[in-house]
């Protein structure tokens, strides 16, 4: 039998025991909600702080970036311009944003206090009380849609 990671405490999602595979809550695959109803189900089923967290998250996504896209994939709010941005995830103790290339963003404000040992994310877990630096989380934005949208580097030929 498998057993459910800690992480998949997470609000919003179970785990599938046959399948060792997260599952929306719901249990449906499919669903003809578009992703900003989707979030905003999302808010309204948390409440609480964890709610208004990631409420205040998802206005100051959309206010760095005017023209962020708004998904719903792994179960999850997915912000994305010209690629994802980051996540938002909900858990008993925090509302985590991860960054998909954090680890390629300068943070002066140190933000990141989440998953630093990878090579390409970085996570901000908002624990309940917490503050919300949200200066220097805007620039977090603007820095990542900059990387994203940013031209990639040109690979060397090689000459034979």
């Amino acid at each position: 039998m498998l057993v459910a990671p800690a992480k998949f405490v997470n609000e919003g999602r179970r785990w599938h025991e046959e399948s060792g595979k997260n599952m929306k809550a719901s249990g449906s695959k499919e669903t003809n909600d578009s992703p900003s109803k989707l979030i905003d189900a999302r808010i309204k089923e948390l409440s609480g702080w964890r709610g208004e967290t990631l409420a205040r998250i998802r206005a100051l996504i959309k206010q760095a970036d005017p023209e962020v896209v708004e998904e719903w994939k792994w179960g999850i709010p997915v912000w994305s311009h010209a690629g994802i941005i980051c996540t938002g995830e909900t858990y008993k103790a925090a509302v985590k944003t991860t960054f998909a290339k954090g680890a390629a963003l300068a943070d002066p404000s140190k933000l990141f206090n989440s998953s630093l040992e990878g090579n390409v994310r970085r996570a901000i877990d908002f624990p309940e009380g917490g503050k919300i630096n949200e200066k220097a989380f805007k620039a977090l934005i603007r820095a990542a849609v900059a990387l994203n949208t940013s031209k990639p580097a040109k690979k060397k030929s090689k000459k034979a």
